[in-house]
């Protein structure tokens, strides 16, 4: 009934990964669960971020096994790409997946609210629209969870022909044959990653000195010299001033001061992701929000309310990444128990991008150690020598791994692992839990890794890290 409340331990606006993991978490400790989400649970990530993306990515990577079918002895001719078929079977996992998690939800007798939610005062957390407007509900704590939506650049309003965001490009049936992505980070590239594979002409288009701002130079020179490699353009250091769409044709013109237009059937946005904090919150919350729209917390995610807390993509400060939100929304529940919450150490998450090759990493990069005071010992070593690779075929990339420099000059506790090549998403496990444990190179390269395999490339710059590589000096 509208106005009457309810009452429940916790209250969660957001059933992103931050929400559903806070809720399912919370729940599992006995907890009373309400959350408020308003469009379908998973979010962004499970709906039109990190799920669908990969998917896509895969479909992508399964085209180029194909193409690259002769190395191996099958002869394919006669490649066709229908782009609807993967569309379809996206929406298969996510659906498959969806369903997993509203099951898992329900299971655990968490209240589910269809709309969005508003914090007032007194933790009270109104539905202002959707099938439960006019809900009220009040909670012991809450947690804002509301995660974000794509950024937008002036002189590119989204068209539903020419430009379109993550959200509109993750819906497309078909491909355009050419492309500009504007925006070199994590989702640019691998946007433009996957375009370039399934045969568009593609052009990134970089306002900052390089591309993937804030992964090592190491991991960067090699995207770029493999990008370049695969036809992908990349202009960095430009700004681009709009569009305009070319008469009579399928195209349009994106406009870089300064330099020349780029000719396109699409423009894709990829310059990060802004707060959903419109709306959030009424009067007399106590919540803090920065200039920016991003809600101020503290490590354990309290805001300046004792009693909300915050996680996710809506928090000051912090990468917008899914995992993260997960870790954030165990910090917050335990924090509401009463129970020790370890603060989550922004500097050691791990980092994955998924573009051919892959990314990943975790701690300092080799400048960011030196600008911190650490005196550093680096080793690296490619993929080239491996011999997984090798057989697999795909033998770009590198492992890079930075430690602190002893007084007798050898290297002491890992602060870095930066890995770009096949698979390293899936290989950077023992790199976080090396940095993340703050082991030093020997006890790391005391560890075996098995043979034949990609991983082997860490142990290898490892036990050279140490002292006594078995391949590099």
């Amino acid at each position: 009934m509208a106005d009457e409340v309810q009452e429940f331990d916790v209250v969660i606006i957001g059933g992103g990964p931050g929400g559903y993991a806070a809720a399912l978490y919370g729940a599992a400790a006995g907890l009373h669960i309400a959350m408020i989400e308003r469009d379908k649970v998973g979010g962004t990530c499970l709906h039109r971020g990190c799920v669908p993306a990969k998917e896509f990515l895969e479909t992508a990577h399964v085209r180029r096994t194909i193409e690259h079918a002769g190395a191996f002895g099958f002869a394919v001719e006669g490649l066709n790409t229908d782009f609807a078929v993967s569309q379809r079977r996206k929406g298969e996992v996510v659906d498959k997946l969806h369903k997993g998690l509203s099951g898992l939800l329900k299971g655990r007798k968490v209240t589910i609210f269809e709309g969005t939610g508003r914090l007032e005062a007194d933790r009270t957390v109104r539905v202002v629209d959707g099938t439960d407007a006019g809900v009220v509900c009040r909670g012991r704590d809450v947690i804002l969870a509301a995660g974000s939506v794509p950024r937008t650049l002036p002189g590119f309003d989204l068209d539903g022909t020419f430009v379109l965001t993550s959200d509109e490009f993750l819906d497309l049936s078909s491909l355009p044959a050419s492309a500009v992505v504007i925006g070199g980070g994590a989702i640019g590239c691998e946007f433009a990653s996957m375009l370039a594979d399934m045969g568009t002409t593609v052009t990134i288009l970089e306002g900052l000195p390089t591309i993937l701002a804030g992964c090592d130079s190491e991991v960067v020179n090699v995207i770029q010299r493999v990008f370049k490699k695969r036809g992908i353009e990349v202009r960095t250091g430009v700004n681009v001033t709009g569009h305009t769409p070319v008469a009579g044709a399928t195209t349009t013109a994106v406009h870089v001061e300064g330099g020349d237009d780029v000719e396109v059937e699409a423009v894709i946005l990829a310059v990060g992701r802004r707060p959903r904090s419109e709306g959030l919150l009424g009067e007399g919350t106590g919540v803090e929000v920065n200039d920016r729209g991003f809600v101020v917390a503290d490590p354990v995610m309290r805001t300046a309310n004792p009693h909300v807390y915050a996680i996710g993509d809506i928090v000051a400060n912090t990468p917008q990444l899914a995992h993260v939100g997960f870790a954030e929304a165990i910090v917050a529940i335990k924090s509401i128990l009463g129970e020790p919450a370890t603060p989550v150490d922004y500097d050691r998450v791990p980092w994955a991008i998924y573009s051919n090759p892959e990314v990943a990493f975790c701690g300092l990069t080799e400048a960011a150690a030196k600008e911190r005071g650490y005196e550093v010992v680096v080793k690296k070593d490619p993929f080239g020598g491996n011999s997984r690779a090798q057989i697999i075929g795909e033998t770009d990339g590198v492992v890079k791994i930075i430690a602190e420099k002893r007084p007798d000059g050898s290297a002491g506790q890992i602060l870095g692992v930066h890995m770009a090549g096949p698979w390293v998403t899936e290989q950077l496990g023992a790199g976080y839990y090396a940095v993340n444990w703050e082991a030093t190179a020997e006890e790391a390269a005391g560890l075996i890794q098995p043979h034949p395999s990609l991983s082997e490339t860490f142990g290898e710059t490892l036990l050279a890290l140490a002292g006594r590589g078995l391949h590099i000096g």
